[in-house]
C-alpha cells in the first residue's frame, strides 16, 4: 500500500465515530473522495455516497460502514463518576482499564474505566458493564455535568499502530477499513472506462441497526450490491476452528457463502480472483450475514448482493487487528471485477 494512501486510513481510525455520530469522519471521507468522484450525494441518515459513472443504468453499490462501537453515558453520580450502557457489541472484559474519550457536549474528556482493585477484592467471576464506570477526575456531579450530559457518547482511547510492517492494530477497524477500502476502490476505477455506475457509500448505523444500508439502498436501487465488512480471523491461540472455520491473516479476501448471497456476483468474484491468480476464503452465512447486505437486500423490489470481507482478529476489542495486504487484494480484487463488467450482467441464477 502506498504510504499516502495508509496515512489516510490511519487518519480515519484516529477520528471517533460511534454509532450515530458518525459526522466528524464522513465530512473528512467526502473532502478525500470529491477530487476523484463524479458526484457526492449525502442522506437524513447520514450516509455519504461517492459516484461515478451516474448516468449508467446497471448501478454497484458499495457498502463499508464508518461507525464504530461506543459507549453511552447513562448517569452521572454524585461524586462526578460516569456509568454507562454499550453502543453495539463491547465486552466488558476488554474494556477493564482503559481509557476512553468521552465526546462531551461541551468539549471531549478523557477518562478512565476504573475497576476495584484486586487487593480490594477485584472484580468477581462474570460481570456486566453495570460493574464498571468512568472516572474523568471530576470532584462532584455539578463538574462533571459542565461538560457531559446523559446521552453523551465515548470510544476507546487507542490510537492505530503497524506490527511487524504487515498488520494494522487499533481500534474500530471493524469497519472504518470497509469505508476505505469502498473509497479506494471508486478512487483506483476514476480514471477508467468504466460500463457501470459505481455508488462507493460509507453507511453509518451498521453496529447497532443497519438503517445507513437501508436509506443507501432504498434511494439509490441499484442493480447489485456489495457489502464490505470484516469477519473473524481463526489464526490465533484459543479458537476452535472446527467450529468458526479457517480463516486467516494474509490468506486473502473472504467471500460469503449461503442464502442471502448472489451466486452470479460470486462467481464473479471467483473468475476475477483466478484470473488475478489470488487466493480467497470463504465464510458460511446460512440464514444472515450480520451485515450491511442484510438489509440492502430487502430493499424495494429486492437487491442481488454479495459480501466480501477482510480477515479481522480480536473483534470489538481495542486491538482489533487486519493484514495491509489483504487490504490491498481485496481492493485489487473489486476493481478488477467492476473494470471488466460490461453492465448486461445477468444476476438471475436461473439464466445461464
Amino acid at each position: 500500500m502506498q504510504t499516502e494512501r495508509l496515512n489516510f486510513l490511519l487518519e480515519l481510525l484516529e477520528i471517533s465515530s460511534p454509532s450515530s455520530m458518525e459526522m466528524d469522519i464522513q465530512k473528512r471521507w467526502i473532502k478525500e473522495m470529491r477530487p476523484v468522484a463524479d458526484e457526492i450525494i449525502t442522506d437524513h441518515a447520514g450516509n455519504a455516497i461517492a459516484v461515478l459513472n451516474p448516468e449508467a443504468d446497471f448501478k454497484i453499490l458499495l457498502a463499508g460502514h464508518c461507525d464504530e462501537i461506543g459507549l453511552v453515558i447513562n448517569r452521572i453520580d454524585e461524586q462526578g463518576y460516569l456509568h454507562f450502557d454499550k453502543i453495539g457489541g463491547i465486552n466488558p472484559k476488554a474494556a477493564v482499564g482503559m481509557k476512553v474519550r468521552v465526546l462531551g457536549f461541551k468539549k471531549e474528556v478523557t477518562g478512565v474505566i476504573g475497576v476495584n482493585a484486586q487487593h480490594h477484592g477485584g472484580l468477581k467471576g462474570d460481570f456486566d458493564l453495570d460493574d464498571l464506570f468512568i472516572d474523568c477526575g471530576a470532584k462532584s456531579k455539578e463538574e462533571m455535568e459542565t461538560f457531559v450530559q446523559i446521552g453523551d457518547l465515548a470510544v476507546y482511547k487507542r490510537e492505530p499502530e503497524i506490527l511487524m510492517d504487515r498488520y494494522i492494530a487499533g481500534r474500530g477497524l471493524d469497519n472504518r477499513t470497509g469505508q476505505f477500502i469502498v473509497g479506494e476502490v471508486l478512487r483506483r476505477l476514476s480514471d477508467k472506462n468504466i460500463n457501470v455506475g459505481v455508488y462507493a457509500a460509507s453507511t453509518v448505523n451498521e453496529e447497532t441497526n443497519m438503517g445507513g444500508a437501508y436509506f443507501a439502498a432504498a434511494g439509490l436501487e441499484p442493480t447489485m450490491a456489495i457489502a464490505c465488512d470484516v469477519t473473524f480471523a481463526t489464526d490465533y491461540p484459543g479458537v476452535n476452528k472446527n467450529k468458526h472455520g479457517d480463516i486467516c491473516l494474509d490468506g486473502g479476501p473472504v467471500l460469503a457463502k449461503g442464502a442471502p448471497i448472489n451466486r452470479k456476483i460470486n462467481q464473479l468474484l471467483e473468475e476475477t480472483a483466478k484470473s488475478l491468480h489470488m487466493k480467497v476464503q470463504y465464510e458460511l452465512t446460512p440464514r444472515l450475514t450480520g451485515t450491511d447486505a442484510d438489509k440492502m437486500r430487502l430493499t424495494g423490489r429486492g437487491v442481488p448482493v454479495s459480501l466480501v470481507s477482510l480477515p479481522l482478529r480480536y473483534m470489538h476489542s481495542p486491538v482489533e487487528t487486519v493484514s495491509i495486504k489483504d487490504i490491498d487484494e481485496e481492493i485489487d480484487l473489486i476493481v478488477d471485477m467492476i473494470a471488466n463488467m460490461s453492465g448486461k450482467e445477468s444476476l438471475n441464477p436461473l439464466e445461464d
